[in-house]
């Protein structure tokens, strides 16, 4: 198969899909690989390493010039002019909040195998997870900074000195994401408060962090824990679909000045109803109401040597089998590849994405491929 790895053109977004080790191992097994120039360089991986690797560097055009695409982000719009019927593309797209990126797909009958639709037997996303724990990190990281005075904060140090008070995390969702931020913030010291509405959640997280306050999460509770945070961290996955709006602006509104709220759900749409658009690692702060919101959608952008080899390790095994035997014949061979095809030949095969969007969906065992 003729597989392409092209550069990454979001906003600061560092990642690449395919290290100089993945492309080794993908010529040693018969493909050719072609990388665009520069492909790396946000990861410090030169083009000389790929060339070692037995890749050949190319334009944007010869890198999209291929049977499948490697990326991470989903599509930029300068890139829908490369989608064309039998090719597939590699790389998270979370569609439900995606509509003309969705359509541009469908209309060309290209294919997408999304990494988080990839789904294990026992209903986790092990695609996700990784990015999901290094995004849930950094939200403490990035909540942390922008508290200080000179970012627009309230001048809070998150942890605290002895003699006052550390500061209030409340983190909206209890998976993944939420655990790792809630982690981060107990082990810096301050107050965590975990809500979700899975009750045994709640509880395995009460017995692995005795630190933490967890609530159950209904509208009269979120109101009551995100007015008196200073760091909110919204953190509710529903695969697939669009993320809930579950803090209402007038909650919004009680909290004090220079405190901040960190959006990771702003992939699939965000959970705030006073913020309606995602930012960037350019721009990332949209202030409403005296509160510092940061919405950008590809935080482990920012730190892309930990994030790159983290989403590799599990991209790297699926994207070997789907390169040795065609999609179909891997889709057979492996329900978790089959799981995470998201669109094949222009057909919308994620039920969830499809709801979403008011689109036609087709199983993907009925759809032509």
């Amino acid at each position: 198969m003729k597989i392409g790895i092209v550069k990454e053109t979001k906003n600061k977004e560092f990642r690449v899909a395919a290290s100089p080790e993945l492309v080794k191992k993908l010529v040693d097994a018969g493909h050719e690989v072609v990388v665009e120039t520069h492909a790396g360089e946000g990861t410090r991986f030169s083009d000389d390493l790929y060339k070692e690797a037995g890749a050949t560097i190319g334009s944007t055009d010869e890198a999209w010039d291929v049977e499948m695409v490697m990326k991470v982000k989903e599509p930029q719009p300068a890139e829908y002019k490369y989608f064309k019927e039998g090719l597939i593309i590699f790389a998270y797209f979370h569609l439900a909040a995606e509509p003309e990126l969705t359509k541009a797909l469908v209309d060309s009958g290209a294919t997408a195998v999304a990494y988080e639709s990839i789904k294990a037997e026992d209903g986790s996303l092990p695609a996700l997870t990784p990015m999901s724990q290094v995004a849930g990190r950094m939200s403490i990281q990035i909540g942390m900074h922008f508290l200080e005075r000179n970012f627009g904060g309230k001048g809070l140090l998150l942890g605290g000195v002895p003699g006052t008070d550390p500061g209030q995390v409340t983190v909206i969702g209890g998976g993944v994401v939420g655990e790792n931020a809630a982690a981060k913030a107990d082990a810096l010291g301050a107050n965590v408060t975990v809500l979700d509405v899975n009750k045994d959640r709640l509880a395995q997280l009460k017995e692995q962090y005795p630190n933490f306050e967890v609530v159950e999460s209904t509208p009269e509770n979120i109101d009551t824990y995100v007015k008196k945070a200073d760091i909110v961290i919204g953190a509710v996955l529903i695969p697939g679909s669009k993320a809930p709006v579950l803090v209402k602006n007038e909650t919004v509104k009680q909290m004090a000045p220079g405190s901040v709220i960190v959006d990771i759900a702003v992939d699939q749409g965000g959970i705030f109803e006073s913020n309606d658009r995602a930012t960037s690692h350019d721009e990332p702060i949209i202030e409403k109401f005296g509160v510092l919101h940061y919405a950008v959608p590809n935080m482990p952008g920012a730190v892309p040597r930990t994030s790159s080899a983290a989403l590799e390790n599990i991209t790297g095994p699926f994207a070997l089998e789907i390169a040795e035997v065609g999609l179909e014949q891997a889709a057979i061979n492996d329900p978790m590849i089959e799981s995470g095809i998201d669109i094949v030949k222009g057909q919308l095969t994620n039920e969830a994405a499809a709801d979403s969007l008011g689109l036609t969906y087709v199983p993907y065992k009925e759809a032509e491929h």
